[in-house]
């Protein structure tokens, strides 16, 4: 099992994602380095609090974070920059559990 956290999309000027990057975790919690493409400190505040239960299978909708329209499985977190307000960019990211 994987967990696969994409960006979808940023609202602003991000330094350090563009969209499409992504972060893979094995095992829910080992970051596998050969499939990451890039790595935010800030981002992992933001999905740490829920990659254990999603790991675990919790559904996202169980959580509050699925997407409103799409039923597509995956949960949804942001960053916690507030871009309109420090003028850097505010990313969206798509968290995916994948079995093997």
């Amino acid at each position: 099992m994987r967990l696969v956290i994409r960006v979808e999309a940023i609202e602003g000027s991000c330094p350090v994602y563009e969209t499409g990057d992504q972060i893979v975790l094995d095992s829910g919690f080992r970051m596998s380095l050969r499939e990451t493409t890039n790595v935010c400190m800030h981002s992992l505040a933001s999905i740490l609090p829920y990659h254990i239960a999603l790991s675990c299978g919790v559904q996202p909708e169980r959580l509050g974070l699925a997407h409103k329209e799409r039923r597509d499985g995956r949960a949804y977190v942001q960053c916690l920059d507030p871009c309109r307000v420090t003028g850097g960019g505010t990313v969206t990211f798509s968290i995916e559990r994948q079995d093997n």
